[in-house]
């Protein structure tokens, strides 16, 4: 009797959960864009905080957070879309970058790799954290900070592959550049963690009602 009393509640659960799934309204595409907008906006406001670290030309900034926060919570498109709006912006002319740069400018300089990254670190942190089975919090923390570990590494690794070619760098002087962002970027590592785990707690629909994914 129990047994089949936990069979019939097991079957009335995955109904229930089937009807929610199919009741949920479909993603808006608007609402897609209208967030891709905000999150491209914020990545341009930050473009004013800009510290120049050691001789590579490379400043300490927080454009490069915002991208992956827009990743985490956007998911991979809408990540991606998000930071090739802000460069698309900067190559019609727009001072999108730190330092007042446009895209133009720096597709010449020592950086340009980075704003390759910048592409490659939205969609991979995106992908990540929509792994994360939903209604679980430890879980959803997890796949935030390993999303934004990975796309803070593919940062890295594009941007040192441009210091190769741009100023004529060895593959181990170029990473080596990386060293002093480390820490500075491992804390706003964490705080981008926090804020999109906070973001997608408050509004799960973010992520549920998505139609770009």
């Amino acid at each position: 009797m129990t047994a089949s009393q936990d069979n019939q509640s097991a079957t009335t659960t995955d109904s229930s959960y089937r009807q929610d799934s199919a009741s949920a309204p479909a993603g808006n595409p608007l609402l897609d864009v209208a967030y891709i907008a905000v999150f491209a906006a914020l990545i341009i406001a930050l473009a004013f905080v800009a510290i120049p670290v050691g001789a590579a030309g490379v400043p300490i900034v927080l454009q490069n957070a915002a991208v992956i926060l827009a990743g985490l919570i956007l998911g991979r498109t809408r990540g991606f879309l998000t930071a090739l709006l802000f460069l698309g912006l900067g190559l019609i002319g727009l001072p999108v970058l730190a330092g007042g740069k446009t895209t133009l400018a720096a597709l010449g300089g020592p950086t340009v790799g980075y704003l390759v990254g910048y592409l490659i670190s939205a969609t991979v942190a995106g992908s990540i954290a929509y792994l994360a089975p939903r209604g679980n919090r430890k879980a959803l923390t997890i796949y935030l900070a390993l999303g934004a570990i990975a796309a803070l590494t593919c940062q890295y690794l594009c941007g040192s592959v441009g210091m190769m070619f741009r100023a004529d760098m060895p593959f181990g002087q170029a990473l080596a550049v990386n060293v002093p962002f480390l820490i500075p970027d491992l804390i706003k590592a964490a705080c981008v963690v926090a804020i999109a785990s906070g973001v997608h707690l408050s509004l799960p629909d973010i992520r549920r009602k998505a139609f770009l994914k």
